[in-house]
């Protein structure tokens, strides 16, 4: 069985090596203090209440938490796309999860997400008055949800999918493949990659959350 698990291990290693490095942004090398500005240096947009969540570079760690009910998205935008991507190792965690959230139970809120948007064609949220977006892979850290299981959001069913990657606290180390994952899931050319984003959601939930991301870094196929 060990030698099984080695094996695995090391094909992982060779896929990955044999890849290029698209996209890369590491939190750890930041000096302990607020995050906006550097963050903004870099890129990000904050939207919804995600200056609400007292980013913070601390102990090698971009930390973001929140005691209240609210939602918060940061990310960036590819004005060009990244093309050929193939798989996204993202180093992150959550320190407490939000009492309530339970994608089985209709609660479909987390403490850490990540969200990959593809392409530029724009899909129906599947009610009026809400915008239309374009695919997205979405995997989160969920304490109640079963790991390697995809979930359909309640908006975007057709254009949006989420994969629950863990459900523990502490350091994780997430290998996510967007080419294997989107050409599963909707079938079609994998676009090219236009933006991504992190988020927190305790709407409807008890006690907040805590979470915090060390690194992110997109290859190619």
């Amino acid at each position: 069985m060990k030698k099984i698990v080695l094996i695995v291990v090391l094909m992982g290693s060779f896929l990955m090596a044999g890849s290029k490095v698209l996209y890369s942004l590491d939190f750890s090398k930041q000096k302990d203090g607020d995050a906006t500005a550097w963050m903004q240096s870099k890129g990000f947009q904050f939207l919804l209440d995600s200056k609400e969540l007292n980013l913070r570079f601390s102990k090698g760690r971009l930390t973001f938490e929140t005691t209240n009910s609210i939602a918060g998205l940061f990310g960036v935008r590819f004005k060009d796309g990244i093309s050929n991507v193939g798989s996204v190792l993202i180093e992150w965690g959550v320190e407490k999860f939000p009492k309530g959230a339970n994608w089985s139970q209709g609660n479909n809120r987390v403490a850490i997400g990540a969200i990959f948007v593809m392409g530029k064609e724009r899909f129906s949220s599947g009610i009026p008055f809400v915008k239309s977006v374009p695919y997205f892979l979405a995997p989160f850290i969920g304490e109640k949800e079963s790991v390697g299981k995809q979930y359909t959001g309640k908006l975007y069913k057709k254009s949006g999918k989420y994969y629950c990657v863990s459900n523990k606290t502490g350091l994780k180390k997430t290998r996510f493949n967007i080419d294997q994952k989107f050409k599963a899931s909707f079938g079609v050319n994998v676009p090219a990659l236009t933006a991504f984003a992190f988020q927190m959601n305790t709407k409807n939930t008890d006690g907040g959350a805590k979470a915090f991301i060390k690194k992110i870094t997109i290859y190619s196929k």
